[in-house]
Parts: C-alpha cells; sequence; structure tokens
C-alpha cells in the first residue's frame, strides 16, 4: 500500500528572512510537523517508537528549494513513505502552494533506528515489521501509486 499524509501550514513571520522568504532552518520544521501528521495517521508516532524501547533520529535530510515560500502563504506539505529492507523510515517530502498546487520545494529524510542505550539498530526491529505487514508496505505491487 502506497502511504502518504499531509500537512497544511500558514508561513509565520517567524519563520522567514530579512528577504520575507522562508528561512532554510524552517524546512526541517515543516518536515518534522508532516512526519507528526503521518503518525498520527498510520500509527507510527514517535511515542510509538519510544514505548517499544527505541528511538528514530534523523540521519539524513535534504530539501531543495524550487520556488520561493513567502510570510503569509498558505502550504501543504505532502509526505510520502518509502519503504526498505534496512532498519530505517524514509520519507520524501513536496510543500505546495495551496492555492495554486504549484511545487515549491522537495526534500527527503531518513531515521535509523537506536536502542535505549543508544547502539544502531542494524535490524527492523518487530514492531518495525509488524507495522509494515500491518500495512502491506512491502508488496511491490501495491508500494508505488
Amino acid at each position: 500500500m502506497f502511504l502518504q499524509a499531509s500537512k497544511d501550514i500558514e508561513i509565520r513571520f517567524s519563520e522567514v528572512d530579512s528577504m520575507n522568504v522562508v528561512w532554510h532552518g524552517s524546512y526541517a520544521l515543516y518536515f518534522e510537523d508532516a512526519r507528526e501528521a503521518f503518525g498520527a495517521k498510520y500509527g507510527l508516532e514517535y511515542l510509538t517508537i519510544a514505548d517499544n524501547g527505541y528511538f528514530a533520529p534523523l540521519v539524513e535530510l535534504t530539501f531543495k528549494y524550487i520556488q520561493p515560500i513567502v510570510y503569509g502563504m498558505k502550504c501543504r506539505v505532502d509526505i510520502f513513505y518509502r519503504p526498505t529492507e534496512a532498519a530505517k523510515i524514509v520519507f520524501d517530502y513536496e510543500i505546495r502552494n495551496v492555492a495554486t498546487d504549484e511545487l515549491l520545494s522537495t526534500g527527503h529524510s531518513v531515521q535509523a533506528f537506536m536502542n535505549r542505550q543508544y547502539q544502531l539498530m542494524w535490524y527492523r526491529p518487530d514492531f518495525y515489521e509488524a507495522w509494515q505487514q500491518r500495512w502491506d508496505v512491502m508488496n511491490p505491487s501495491t508500494a508505488e501509486p
């Protein structure tokens, strides 16, 4: 099954720089908001991960500017889950102008699993494998739209 979620945002004054354009550090917050929306929709919240004895820190985060995002703009952050056999959670992102649906930015993130002793996990935790099975994301015929 192809999993995606969306989060609407309105660009606040505190998120822009002196050019009235979204400051680069704000993108990480927008993607974080999208990950929270995804987790709430599909049962993969940070507390779920923690309650199962793991952390899932970001180990990779990229974004690409396509068009300026400015103060007062209403945007939508779309998040797309990318299945993998590895012990990590991979997402792609698109930020779009709500009024025009124009693509403004794209992004990508990778989260690794660590146990409570901060040791990197080389294999998917059991709860995560069960979550992937529940949503049938490892089935190649249903993994992409």
